[in-house]
């Protein structure tokens, strides 16, 4: 046993929990905890300009890479209340970060001390725990706790609140002897899978869908290998895009009102069966959930029990850890074929397939103003099969979704049901910060840019470099496009004539955002001609690498694109004519089939 602060046992354990990197900032009631880090040395800490920024950077540290937990760090107050938006996020998506804040001292919280709120009465409806830890010695039950909560079920943020008092106080603690609690995952059962399986043998024309579940477990090779074991083509949700590249022949596009293809939309009304695994049934997937279930038989596997049935309820569930589940769906599949019992899925397959090869939408526009299309079009042929793309909400995120191209597990990262704006520019730093090196490219419109644009910064300091891509129509284009059903165009501007604008910038704009990022330390280049963007982004590349900051690529886009979407997965309606004959499809995708 050694004596140590309860702040220096906390560190400890946080290294024994696998901790390396911690996002935050100081503060007078979190002083402790710092001290504790300076001296027991161990973790890298990075220095945030917000504390919601803090969050959103664990969020994209912990969404990078599988094992990863986020650790985000503030003082008393207002410190806390900025973490909610970041543990609201974390919780929707199912993300385990770890937000740990300072307080007053344990006499005072009932005093109305400056900066004391009772932040963790806030912060439960959004978390697995959230607790003042009182004493002293259940500083490092509690850290044990948080972790085995966080990585147990469904995984999710927690929050851990220390009165300055406690950290300061000194406890007996042997981290020698320490050991992360055994994690808790639901698996599924040999004769659940076999009926499931059962069912879909039955079925003419399956699908499965593949949630962010699969990511979360690591199990996006499982999941393709059960798809070409069975047949059966692939639909990826939102947050599940990327568990099958969108090249593999099995891959039918993804389904919803706005995040979503033609073709994927097609092929789901065509269904007869649907296999849901480690998926919410969100409705932004399913919209009219008339339509999406009308004429098909569902089975439903999620980690979370209480999830099977709160959308709709399918005719058979499975309470499991999408890995435990899809280990049993392809070892059962796999008997099946060698004993040569599973059906033909060739012809339906193809049909999905054929769908993919000519519902595309058109993207090689050439006008000027750029239209967005032709931006995600570029970025396509810009970057490699490896890129990591970063985005949350807005026209920006929808049309990335409709028209980029993802090859891989966490390769797509996104702020899925809750969406706030500003995620984007700190969770890339954290992404960035997880996987140095590798080739990460954000996507945001202007409006979530400007929301956290100061978190620019952190990159500029700690030389975290990635690419951002700057869609500027100086609008809310979302929110514009949601108040036609209205008959406004109302406080949905962002332009005005910035009276310090000069060169290139189109004044009528508003915002320089070249001006403000080069003032944050970073690089930028404006784009105004459809032909400059392919070495405007082969230019970020070049200038990420030397050196090794945001480079920021904004794009003056028309004012008004109406994107594709509506309110139901068979009326998705369209602003733009099909691509000739596919002629917009890049030839890539379909190099598997032949």
């Amino acid at each position: 046993m050694a004596l140590m602060t309860a702040a220096e046992a906390a560190v400890e354990i946080l290294k024994k929990e696998g901790i390396t990197n911690v996002f935050g900032l100081p503060g007078a009631a979190i002083n402790p905890f710092y001290k504790a880090m300076q001296t027991r040395g161990g973790l890298h800490h990075t220095l945030a300009r917000h504390v919601e920024g803090a969050s959103h950077i664990a969020e994209g540290w912990t969404r990078a890479q599988a094992g990863n937990i986020g650790v985000c760090i503030g003082t008393s107050g207002p410190a806390g209340t900025d973490m909610i938006t970041g543990l609201y996020s974390a919780s929707a998506d199912s993300i385990p970060i770890l937000c740990i804040t300072g307080q007053a001292p344990v006499a005072k919280l009932h005093k109305e001390d400056f900066q004391a709120v009772d932040i963790a009465s806030i912060a439960k409806p959004l978390t697995k725990m959230a607790v003042t830890v009182l004493e002293p010695a259940q500083v490092p039950g509690t850290f044990q706790q948080a972790f085995h909560l966080m990585r147990s079920g469904r995984p999710g943020p927690v929050l851990i609140d220390l009165p300055i008092d406690v950290q300061m106080t000194q406890i007996e603690f042997d981290i020698d002897t320490y050991e992360p609690l055994p994690v808790y995952k639901p698996a599924a059962t040999r004769k659940q899978i076999d009926k499931a399986l059962d069912m879909l043998a039955q079925a003419e024309r399956p699908l499965l869908v593949a949630g962010g579940g699969i990511i979360n477990a690591d199990a996006a090779e499982l999941l393709q290998e059960f798809a070409e074991l069975t047949g059966v083509p692939v639909v990826p949700t939102l947050m599940g895009w990327g568990t099958i590249p969108d090249d593999h022949p099995l891959n039918a596009g993804m389904v919803g009102l706005q995040t979503s293809h033609r073709y994927g939309n097609e092929t789901m009304l065509a269904a007869d069966f649907v296999l849901g695994i480690g998926n919410r049934w969100a409705n932004r997937h399913t919209g009219d959930l008339e339509t999406y279930t009308q004429g098909r038989t569902f089975v439903h596997v999620d980690i979370e029990p209480t999830q099977i049935g709160r959308v709709f309820a399918p005719d058979y569930g499975i309470v499991s850890d999408a890995k435990a589940a899809l280990e049993l769906f392809v070892e059962a599949a796999r008997e099946r074929s060698e004993a040569g019992s599973l059906p033909d899925r060739l012809e339906w397959a193809e049909s999905a397939q054929e769908r993919k090869r000519h519902l595309w939408r058109k993207t090689n526009f050439s006008d000027t103003p750029i239209k967005p299309q032709r931006v995600y079009q570029e970025m396509n042929r810009a970057f490699d099969r490896d890129v990591r793309y970063v985005s949350t909400i807005g026209l920006s995120q929808i049309q990335a979704a409709q028209l980029l191209h993802v090859y891989g597990s966490r390769h797509w990262i996104n702020a899925g049901q809750a969406g706030p704006l500003g995620w984007t520019v700190p969770a890339a730093l954290g992404v960035a910060t997880a996987l140095p090196g590798e080739n990460v490219v954000a996507i945001s419109g202007d409006y979530d840019f400007q929301f956290m644009i100061e978190e620019l910064a952190v990159g500029a300091q700690f030389n975290i470099g990635y690419i951002h891509v700057l869609v500027n129509n100086a609008y809310l284009g979302l929110i514009r496009q949601a108040q036609r059903a209205f008959d406004m165009d109302y406080h949905v501007q962002l332009s005005f004539e910035n009276v310090n604008s000069e060169g290139d910038h189109p004044g009528g704009y508003g915002v320089d955002h070249v001006k403000v990022a080069e003032g944050l330390g970073c690089k930028a280049i404006r784009v105004t001609d459809p032909d400059e963007l392919a070495p405007a982004l082969e230019k970020a590349q070049a200038l990420r690498d030397e050196f090794r900051v945001p480079v920021i690529v904004e794009v003056i886009l028309e004012r008004v694109t109406n994107v594709s979407m509506g309110v139901s997965i068979a009326n998705v309606t369209e602003f733009e004519e099909l691509a000739n004959g596919g002629e917009d499809a890049p030839t890539a995708l379909f190099a598997n089939l032949d």
